[in-house]
């Protein structure tokens, strides 16, 4: 069975991890800090609801075969991200905890066959079902990252 953030048990595991970071929670690879990694994973879940990133990435393959890799096959550490979603500055730990927390809320409030879902710039354009699985793998992925 796929795995979605839609799921209830899923999306109640994510956001108790969630809540579990601490401003000193230290990362087991990769560069951002803790809040670095929230916002990253926050300026992600926007771009899932309609906020569009300004660049989109090109690959030598049809993003439906990068789409597929992502959603398929697991991720190594320090996988590249698209540029837009790279932290580059320092970010206020708890606004960004209670923004993700919230964002969680919004995503997984919206009906997976809605129309209207954000475009990727590496992915393309995605449905519901697509963004629910990048979205549980994509935080599992960073929380992973820090332990928790």
């Amino acid at each position: 069975m796929t795995t979605m953030l839609h799921d209830p048990a899923v999306r109640d595991s994510i956001r108790g991890r969630v809540q579990r970071l601490t401003p000193t929670s230290t990362r087991a690879w990769g560069k951002m800090s803790v809040d670095q990694m929230l916002w990253h994973v926050n300026t992600s879940l926007n771009n899932a609801l309609g906020q569009p990133l300004p660049t989109e990435m090109r690959f030598p393959v049809p993003k439906a075969v990068i789409r597929f890799l992502v959603l398929n096959v697991p991720w190594t550490k320090g996988a590249p991200t698209a540029p837009d979603l790279v932290a580059g500055e320092r970010y206020d730990f708890e606004a960004e905890r209670q923004r993700c927390l919230q964002l969680i809320d919004e995503f997984t409030n919206r009906k997976l066959d809605e129309t209207g879902w954000g475009k990727s710039p590496s992915l393309g354009t995605m449905n519901g079902r697509q963004w629910s699985r990048l979205h549980a793998k994509h935080l599992d992925h960073h929380l992973r990252q820090f332990s928790v």
